[in-house]
């Protein structure tokens, strides 16, 4: 895990808005997120999850010396842990949550660093995480505490292995950490509102069948993804969504990371998806910059990207925010 250098300015930009902007809808504004958030944590001894694909799984069997290593490197796509993605200015987590057999892991060390039973829930992307979901969420109650005009959006999703009293158990413990700080989806979610009543957490659930038994969690936020390492093809397809789709009524994301395949990984062999990604992000910026938030068609919300601290990413998404006060200024 790679700790930044980072700058507070970011730290309290929702508070730092111009009063114009209070009321206006959190799904109106433009708000910097990060795609698969706790990928900076994964465990090089972990397995690879039984949610990948079988080939990969086999060789992961017969050569884990060499496979874990090489998922690695293209399933980190965050550099900085979860306080540092916040003082930047992240808002919107991308939490994609995993029961871990501890027992069949067969990795000494996790046995001696827990007390916990085999159902720990830790994050994935390939690979587990080395912090559980419960480490992650206590961390950011506690940055919260001393960020209190601050709202985020925590989007629980791509669940792999969870039973019923799992999720309910994960759900209970949300509500009991975050008790009054929880947004309910009942409500149009805006800074002055959210302020008045001490909410700073939205928690957008991806299970139908828990979601209609908990009215404090939100549905699933759309998230428009390109499926491609190409910078170009994901500018474009983000663009046709655009014009062909429309945003949507509430919260959505656009996501500007990149996704290698099997050829880009077996032909470039020195590649990371760190590498890839930095490669491609002035591209990527440019395009941000030119976007537009607000309640029109082709308006932009929650923009993800991967590795938001090593860049100016959260700082040009928020920059955006701008121009909805000339909107405001010719209605």
């Amino acid at each position: 895990m790679e700790r930044g250098d980072v700058s507070s300015t970011n730290a309290d930009w929702m508070s730092q808005l111009p009063e114009e902007l209070w009321g206006t809808p959190l799904w109106d504004l433009a708000i910097p997120g990060s795609h698969d958030s706790m990928s900076y944590c994964l465990d090089t001894h972990s397995p690879v999850l039984g949610s990948e694909s079988v080939m990969l799984q086999f060789l992961d069997r017969l050569a884990p010396c060499i496979v874990r290593p090489c998922v690695y490197r293209w399933a980190t796509t965050q550099a900085w842990c979860i306080p540092d993605q916040l003082d930047a200015g992240i808002r919107f987590f991308d939490l994609r949550i995993a029961h871990k057999n501890i027992k069949n892991t067969h990795n000494t060390q996790d046995l001696l660093k827990t007390h916990n039973t085999d159902d720990t829930l830790y994050f994935a992307h390939a690979i587990y995480t080395l912090q559980t979901v419960k480490e992650a969420l206590s961390t950011m109650a506690v940055w919260l505490k001393q960020h209190q005009k601050e709202v985020v959006i925590l989007s629980c999703s791509h669940f792999y292995l969870l039973t019923d009293s799992e999720h309910q158990a994960l759900v209970c413990y949300i509500t009991q950490l975050f008790k009054d700080k929880l947004c309910p989806p009942q409500e149009t979610p805006y800074l002055s509102q959210c302020w008045d009543l001490g909410q700073q957490v939205i928690i957008s659930y991806d299970d139908e069948t828990i979601l209609h038994q908990h009215k404090e969690l939100w549905p699933k936020i759309p998230y428009w993804y390109a499926d491609s390492a190409d910078p170009k093809e994901v500018i474009s397809y983000l663009e046709e969504r655009q014009k062909a789709q429309g945003r949507a009524a509430h919260f959505f994301t656009s996501g500007l990371n990149l996704t290698e395949d099997t050829t880009v990984v077996v032909c470039n062999p020195c590649l990371t998806m760190r590498k890839l990604t930095m490669k491609s992000f002035s591209l990527l910026l440019d395009w941000v910059e030119k976007q537009t938030p607000g309640p029109d068609q082709t308006a932009v919300n929650i923009i993800c990207g991967d590795f938001v601290g090593l860049n100016h990413f959260a700082s040009v998404v928020i920059g955006l925010n701008k121009k909805l006060l000339k909107t405001e200024s010719h209605r």
